[in-house]
């Protein structure tokens, strides 16, 4: 298998269901993410959210990944103040993972126990600081400062 660097973008923080979500998009060369996937997305998201009360700052990062095959929809969510609940989604013809619709604006939850593809991870690895760095570390939480604080845009991957 070949690897390819592929394009991150960064898009404006939503409150869904009462979670902040920090938004950032992962598309292969070529591919483009549609408004319609796009909303979708974002309307199937609480599906995937913690089923469980929690006392931490409703934060989610979600990576939506564009790839050939189909879509991704990953929601890292922080819990138990220091800790990552992860649910991912997919769309598209994919039944490996459970999807055998080729509508990308389908999504449904991924049965397997996976976490992101070696494009999804990179914002993960400036999540867990920039949480570290306004939630944890500071006498009293920045949560505006977290949200705030994003990877920044370009090739992602390496």
């Amino acid at each position: 298998m070949a690897f390819y660097e592929k394009q991150l973008a960064v898009k404006e923080p939503l409150v869904i269901a009462g979670r902040h979500v920090k938004r950032y998009e992962v598309v292969t060369p070529g591919l483009a993410i549609t408004d319609d996937v796009r909303a979708a997305a974002y309307a199937f998201l609480p599906k995937i959210y913690p089923d469980f009360a929690d006392p931490t700052p409703p934060a989610t990062v979600t990576v939506l990944h564009r790839s050939a095959a189909g879509m991704y929809l990953n929601a890292y969510n922080w819990v138990w103040d220091n800790v990552l609940h992860c649910r991912t989604a997919v769309s598209g013809d994919q039944p490996f993972l459970g999807s055998t619709d080729p509508d990308l604006t389908h999504f449904s939850v991924i049965p397997k126990d996976l976490i992101g593809c070696v494009w999804e991870l990179p914002p993960l690895e400036h999540e867990r600081r920039a949480w570290v760095r306004h939630v944890l570390e500071p006498g009293e939480p920045d949560f505006d400062a977290y949200l705030l604080d994003t990877m920044a845009e370009g090739l992602v991957g390496r």
